[in-house]
């Protein structure tokens, strides 16, 4: 159990518990979202107002995040379950497993969101570790840019809080953000005054990194997934290197982690890729090299390209793609054919100036001739909750033509 920490009332002198990890001065600010500037003894007033009613599981899920972290930490202070769900949809039904105090939805970026149940601690053990590498302190306002039923944005969130800094939604006056490689792609041609981000989700370029770099952002990346939480990280231009606590294994091409940070496993009717060994090591499936400790990963194993009997990984002509000038975003999918079996496409978001042509000749350049697209389309790509390219919905899309879809000459 987390070791209650007090706070005393803004206006009676009373005591507030809540769990240690909500850590700022009773008197700094702890969130402005939505217009509501809450101080931390604020912010613990209206968690002990909002204690649930009755016994089991409570659903967090509202538009408004200032409401779904308030019944969060409600949740956490009667000691009950709490889902994280998402407004736009019907709260999943769920089981929660034994010990299981905080669920999460996986980003479903590779099909239909599951249902991730964890224990706090196994967040909260990462925090202090999290906080030294990438120089993130109690004065800093950190930016939510995104919806926090998606797990990175609520391990973000909730870092913060635990941290003592500020949790915002005005970019413009934020100094830290955890984000997606994309919306720090759009940060950076805002006014802003960021001096560092935490970016995951999915693989950040180098041309990314330097151009934040160049505005004075320092940057930590990190690689984890739902059920594993953090695996591996680094500040750039270092590289990923496992991150404290974690024990990386890569097992024939695939990715092992054992870590405190491990989820308990899925709690919902959505199965999941997660695997666990009799030694405590798991793993989703991700393709990885470790070379002299610096750990590549290059993304799941079903989104493993097979074309004219060769192997395609779908992340590594992205991230060539997403580095040529003009392309905002891409995703790469394999499409069926009868010869080759599967053909390799890529969907990209361009912007108005972008030279189709010269990119295409550039690919060619870069790519094996096998990892080059075959088929090329312009369109709006559809996003996952925190953000992330949706690959699995951009297949669907094309295949059955539900896409808006431009083919590029």
């Amino acid at each position: 159990m987390s070791r209650p920490i007090s706070w005393p009332g803004p206006t009676t002198g009373a005591e507030h518990a809540l769990p240690s990890w909500l850590g700022g001065d009773p008197a700094h600010l702890a969130v402005d979202l939505g217009g509501q500037r809450l101080t931390y003894a604020e912010f613990a007033d209206r968690a002990r107002a909002e204690s649930p009613a009755g016994n089991g599981l409570v659903i967090a899920t509202a538009a408004d995040p200032l409401t779904v972290l308030t019944r969060c930490f409600a949740a956490m202070l009667a000691g009950r379950p709490v889902l994280i769900a998402d407004p736009d949809r019907p709260s999943p039904p769920v089981t929660p497993s034994v010990g299981a105090e905080l669920l999460v939805t996986t980003s479903g970026s590779a099909g239909r969101p599951r249902v991730v149940a964890r224990t706090r601690e196994s967040w909260r053990a990462s925090f202090a570790s999290l906080a030294q590498l990438t120089g993130l302190t109690a004065a800093d306002e950190v930016a939510l840019t995104g919806p926090l039923n998606a797990s990175l944005h609520l391990f973000g969130a909730m870092h913060t809080l635990w941290l003592g800094a500020a949790l915002t939604d005005q970019l413009a006056a934020a100094t830290a953000v955890h984000c997606v490689p994309t919306v720090l792609a759009d940060l950076l041609t805002r006014r802003h005054r960021l001096r560092l981000a935490v970016v995951a989700g999915s693989a950040m370029t180098s041309a990314l990194a330097e151009r934040a770099a160049a505005a004075g952002v320092a940057v930590t990346e990190y690689y984890g997934a739902a059920e594993l939480s953090l695996v591996a990280a680094g500040r750039h231009p270092d590289g990923l290197r496992a991150f404290p606590g974690v024990q990386i294994d890569i097992r024939d091409g695939v990715l092992w982690a054992r870590s405190p940070y491990l989820a308990l496993g899925y709690a919902g009717p959505e199965s999941g890729t997660l695997l666990v060994d009799d030694d405590g090591f798991a793993s989703v499936g991700d393709l990885a090299t470790l070379d002299m400790g610096v750990l590549t990963v290059r993304g799941r194993g079903d989104a493993a390209i097979t074309t004219g009997g060769e192997t395609v990984i779908a992340e590594d002509v992205e991230n060539v793609l997403a580095a040529l000038p003009g392309v905002r975003s891409v995703a790469v999918i394999g499409v069926p054919h009868e010869r080759f079996g599967e053909l390799v496409v890529a969907v990209l978001e361009l912007a108005a100036t972008a030279d189709t042509a010269g990119l295409k000749a550039a690919a060619r350049r870069q790519l094996q001739p096998n990892a080059v697209p075959r088929r090329w389309f312009e369109a709006t790509l559809p996003r996952t909750p925190g953000g992330k390219v949706a690959r699995a919905a951009v297949r669907s899309g094309l295949l059955d033509g539900s896409m808006a879809a431009r083919p590029l000459a």
